[in-house]
C-alpha cells in the first residue's frame, strides 16, 4: 500500500473517530501532496517524495513549538507537537545517538575523512545515505563530534 493511500485512510479512520489533531495534521499532509502532484502536472507521487513532504512538516510543527514556548503559549505548542508525533507515524525509525555514530564512522572512513576540513564531503554522503532516518542537525553534529 503506498504511503498517500495509508494518509488517506488515516484521514478517513480520523473522522469517524473525531480525533481532531490527528486529522488536522493528516489534512495538512493530504494538502501538501496535493500541491506537489499539482506543480508538476501528475497524478502519481512516489513515497520517497511523500516521505520528505512529511518530514518537512514535522519539521515545521517542532520549529512553530519552540517559538510558542519562547512565547509562553504552552496550548498552541502542545498542539503542534501533538500534529508531529502523529505525522511521525509514518516516518521510518529514527536512528539512536549510538547507531548514527556507528553509521557515521563507516562514512568517515569510505570517504577518507581525517579533520573538520572534511565535513562537507561526509555530510554530502551521509545526508543521502541517512534521509528519512536521523534530523540533518544531529547528522551535521555527530560529524562535527567525530572530526574533532
Amino acid at each position: 500500500m503506498s504511503l498517500e493511500k495509508e494518509i488517506n485512510d488515516g484521514i478517513k479512520a480520523a473522522m469517524l473517530a473525531k480525533e481532531k489533531v490527528r486529522l488536522a495534521g493528516l489534512r495538512a499532509v493530504k494538502a501538501e501532496i496535493l500541491l506537489a502532484k499539482t506543480a508538476d502536472g501528475s497524478d502519481e507521487i512516489s513515497d520517497g517524495a511523500v516521505l520528505k513532504i512529511i518530514q518537512k512538516l514535522v519539521k515545521q510543527r517542532k520549529e512553530s513549538a519552540a517559538v510558542y514556548t519562547q512565547n509562553n503559549r504552552p496550548e498552541l505548542a502542545e498542539n503542534e507537537l501533538a500534529e508531529a508525533a502523529v505525522l511521525e507515524v509514518f516516518m521510518p525509525k529514527q536512528l539512536s545517538g549510538e547507531e548514527l555514530e556507528t553509521v557515521l564512522k563507516a562514512i568517515i572512513a569510505q570517504v577518507g575523512a581525517a579533520s573538520p576540513a572534511d565535513m562537507g564531503k561526509v555530510m554530502g554522503v551521509a545526508t543521502k545515505q541517512l534521509a528519512g532516518q536521523a534530523d540533518g542537525r544531529a547528522i551535521s553534529e555527530a560529524v562535527k563530534k567525530l572530526l574533532q
